[in-house]
């Protein structure tokens, strides 16, 4: 069993900072506090005056994903193993089911690739369809597979959309189970008509992916989908919050009492509409995404949710397709696959342009890069803080150390980057993953099969009434009951 000092840091969570040593026991943070003594044995790292973190929490990838005709070029070990060189310990991930397929069939399947991770991952579980079986699969998902999240997609006609009467269904099912229900809001009926309409008058490069997919439409979406959490009782979350007008419904929800959560992209944060106008196709089709990004007003609203608390976590929709996948959709910009990278680069990217712009003080970075997400999806304190008893999912953050994010340097399997060129402040010095060094200084050690899937116990249905009475609060983890 490996014991390691961290000495001289300064340690940083969501709620506090405080100058401490941290002890690392095997796996597990065995001590905070200054001077800890040196125990016969224990590896020493000098701090020097650097940041401990919490190993950062996405919450929101797509290892592996087989998409619109192809497979996203990251499997889980490289994917995670550039999570862990950007200073990100755990994932969630999604089980997509193609409709008709038996939701715990595909669960399984995701379950054995992801077992070469080299960081720890979970799942979200998305519902494509409705029958008495998908029913019955996340009864079993949520007691037995540590589920407590369910995915609807509420775009992607004719192939994985949800229609009301799925979400209905859906939702209650998770509402009973004690789960939050996820959701990806566009309204898909009106993205199929944009599409056509856009392509029949002419325009089809990657312009035509933002015109198709206007704020509107992700407006209305959200408000439908949390107004159908309303009636029905159900905690939600929107994933990808991109726009103002996805961002207020989400205000109204929460002001009003209801229990909602919104996450937002980094790459929605610094990037904006005008990448899809770029003349050369392949670097405009490498932004192509959906949600869309948006006119440059859009992101400062999305700062000033997340400053606000409005928006509580931040993730990457890490989802790789190469430059020739990319050109699926040459002649047409509804055939590009949707996605692009960023697990890597999130947290250094949320550093330069959020805590060294003054836009999030140290500790909101914290709550927003880990401790929410953990929070959120019942897997605090075991992830998310530097505790004792807490996973030692560590990060030696140096707040002056620079990089120039480049696909010549990174760590991700996919051969451009969307940030190319763009030089950030605040990098991974070092990152453990439950105790193991594997990211030190520029050099990558991380170990393929050391993820460990993690579970997360839906709340018992006291939580709903807990939250209804405090809708201001993040739920800490509790015990399956």
């Amino acid at each position: 069993m490996t014991t390691t000092l961290i000495r001289g840091g300064t340690v940083v969570n969501a709620d506090r900072e405080l100058r401490a040593d941290v002890l690392v026991v095997g796996e597990t943070i065995a001590a905070v506090g200054p001077d800890l003594e040196v125990p016969s044995g224990c590896d020493v790292v000098d701090a020097g005056g650097a940041l401990i973190l919490p190993g950062g929490i996405d919450p929101h990838t797509h290892m592996q994903l087989p998409f619109m005709g192809t497979v996203a070029s990251e499997d889980f070990y490289t994917g995670t193993a550039a999570a862990l060189a950007g200073g990100t310990t755990t994932i969630i991930d999604f089980v997509i089911p193609s409709p008709g397929q038996r939701i715990l069939e595909a669960y399984e399947t995701w379950r054995g690739w992801a077992e070469k991770s080299a960081c720890d991952y979970s799942f979200h579980v998305a519902i494509t369809w409705w029958d008495q079986s998908v029913h019955d699969d996340m009864g079993m998902l949520a007691r037995e597979r540590g589920v407590n999240s369910f995915k609807h997609f509420m775009a992607y006609k004719n192939a994985i959309m949800c229609d009301d009467e799925v979400l209905v269904n859906s939702f209650l099912r998770a509402k009973e189970l004690g789960a939050l229900a996820t959701v990806h809001a566009e309204n898909g009926e009106l993205v199929y008509r944009l599409q056509q309409a856009i392509f029949d008058q002419g325009i089809a490069g990657p312009e035509g992916h933002p015109l198709s997919r206007p704020p509107e439409v992700e407006g209305e979406a959200a408000n439908r989908a949390l107004r159908i959490a309303e009636v029905l009782g159900t905690p939600v979350y929107l994933v990808h919050t991109s726009c103002i007008d996805a961002l207020e419904a989400l205000t109204r929800a929460r002001l009003e009492g209801q229990i909602a959560f919104g996450e937002v992209l980094a790459q929605h944060l610094v990037f904006d509409d005008s990448v899809y106008r770029n003349p050369d196709w392949d670097q405009a089709a490498g932004y192509v995404m959906s949600p869309p990004f948006r006119p440059k007003e859009h992101q400062a609203a999305l700062w000033r949710g997340l400053q606000s608390g409005i928006l509580q976590t931040t993730a990457t929709d890490h989802c790789c397709f190469c430059v020739e996948q990319k050109r699926m959709g040459r002649n047409d910009f509804r055939k590009i696959p949707n996605g692009t990278s960023g697990v890597e680069d999130r947290m250094s990217v949320l550093w330069h342009h959020g805590v060294r712009t003054g836009r999030l003080s140290r500790s909101q970075f914290v709550a927003a890069t880990s401790t929410h997400a953990a929070q959120i999806f019942n897997m605090y304190p075991r992830k998310g803080v530097v505790a004792v008893g807490s996973d030692a999912d560590l990060v030696l953050w140096d707040p002056n150390g620079s990089r120039t994010i480049s696909a010549g340097t990174h760590h991700q399997r996919i051969d451009f980057n969307i940030y190319e060129g763009m030089t950030v402040i605040g990098v991974p010095a070092m990152t453990w993953s439950r105790g193991r060094l594997s990211w030190c200084e520029g050099e990558l050690t991380a170990h393929e099969g050391h993820g460990r899937y993690v579970d997360r116990p839906c709340f018992p249905p006291y939580w709903q009434q807990q939250m209804v009475r405090n809708a201001s609060a993040t739920p800490t983890r509790v015990e399956r009951g």
